[in-house]
């Protein structure tokens, strides 16, 4: 039943995010609100890459980050990072249906080569921790950024304030 609700929310999500993806315009990618901060274009391909990371994440018990192949492209391309975000949705979708209830309870870690990131701990939990809500924390920056260059920002969850205040 976990599993139901989880593939739920992932189906119903990904269209939120492919909606946000999709107000970036190209002429603010290279935009970021600080020196330390990722420009517009990062933010944008690092979210559509951390739904590369289901694949490692719900079919492995032990993933390590550094001898996976993560796709990049041009941070200054947002219609290469909606497609790179959609292949990686895709394979999303094929690991998450792959899941069980039985292997949510399974204990996974994350490594880069020796050194352990995270875990062990249950991949019920890294699916909603670094997954799932990984993935909502970057959409909430990315939201600042669209409004700090004067942008509109879709409504995900329902009409956005400006949307709201129209007659």
């Amino acid at each position: 039943m976990i599993l139901q609700y989880l593939t739920s929310e992932f189906e119903n999500e990904v269209n939120n995010t492919r909606k946000l993806l999709q107000a970036v315009p190209e002429n603010d990618l290279g935009y970021k609100p600080s020196d330390i901060s990722w420009t517009m274009g990062e933010l944008a391909q690092h979210i559509a890459t951390i739904y590369h990371w289901y694949h490692g994440t719900l079919t492995q018990d032990v993933y390590d980050i550094t001898a996976d192949q993560l796709e990049r492209g041009d941070t200054n391309d947002i219609q290469a990072t909606l497609a790179l975000f959609e292949r990686n949705v895709e394979k999303a979708r094929t690991a998450l249906a792959s899941l069980t209830e039985e292997k949510l309870a399974d204990n996974w870690t994350m490594k880069a080569g020796e050194k352990v990131l995270l875990g062990p701990i249950p991949r019920g939990l890294v699916t909603r921790g670094f997954l799932f809500n990984h993935i909502y924390h970057h959409r909430g920056e990315l939201i600042v950024y669209l409004r700090a260059t004067g942008n509109k920002v879709p409504g995900l969850y329902g009409p956005t304030y400006e949307e709201s205040r129209k007659s």
